[in-house]
């Protein structure tokens, strides 16, 4: 078994959908999505276990030393307070959401809409998701964008962009090393990342939402969609 194939568990499961046309190398991309999507989410002793594979894995497509201060953050303290630590920063902490639609739509109505979109994409291929997680959560979107479908993923991915690269500036400003697993991401799409949160509302072609509960109408998580700023 490869190490892409160890890193995605995908043993036995046939190929992928070759929808990524775009992609000049598919299969680094999926190894940096994959690897992000584990990065990303809770840390418990599966991940750990999973550490010394993703290590190989991100070495073998020359990704290891941009990520290897977070490697090292999963086993410098012992896992509880790791796992303390992580709780604080992404689940208490709304600086960070891993959530895409968050960053675009707040808490706004419309997120619903922009809920529903996700799952509909999940549903063409069958997917089936885990309950106690939003379809938007950004280590499922990798996880299907590298497992499922890198075509549509990468739509969802390209279309979410503002999000990612607005996330990626909170973790890099707060001093958290998970910011390199969002650059890994960012990297496997067309352009240059910004670097600094003005760019990044040039690129999302930024304008006031039109509705929102209780946040200020120039809060970044209400950046409009890219899509609904092309038509």
């Amino acid at each position: 078994m490869s190490l892409l194939e160890k890193l995605l568990g995908r043993a036995g499961k046939g190929t992928l959908d070759p929808g990524a046309h775009h992609d000049p190398d598919p299969r680094r991309s999926a190894v940096l999505r994959q690897a992000a999507a584990v990065l990303l989410g809770y840390p418990d002793g599966q991940l750990l276990e999973r550490l010394p594979v993703l290590r190989a894995a991100l070495a073998e497509v020359g990704a290891a030393d941009g990520v290897a201060e977070l490697l090292d953050w999963f086993t410098a303290r012992p896992l509880e307070q790791v796992q303390a630590d992580y709780v604080q920063e992404f689940d208490l902490s709304r600086r960070h959401s891993l959530h895409l639609t968050y960053w675009t739509d707040g808490d706004t109505r419309r997120r619903g809409e922009a809920l529903a979109a996700f799952k509909q994409v999940y549903r063409v291929h069958g997917a089936e998701l885990d309950a106690a997680e939003l379809p938007d959560y950004l280590p499922l979107v990798l996880e299907f964008t590298a497992t499922v479908s890198p075509g549509d993923g990468w739509e969802l991915l390209q279309r979410y962009r503002p999000s990612l690269e607005l996330l990626r500036l909170s973790l890099r400003d707060d001093g958290l090393p998970h910011h390199r697993a969002v650059a890994l991401v960012c990297s496997t799409l067309p352009g240059v990342s910004p670097e600094d949160r003005e760019a990044v509302m040039r690129m999302a072609g930024y304008g006031p939402p039109t509705e929102s509960v209780g946040l200020d109408p120039y809060d970044p998580r209400l950046l409009p969609l890219t899509e609904r700023n092309q038509g």
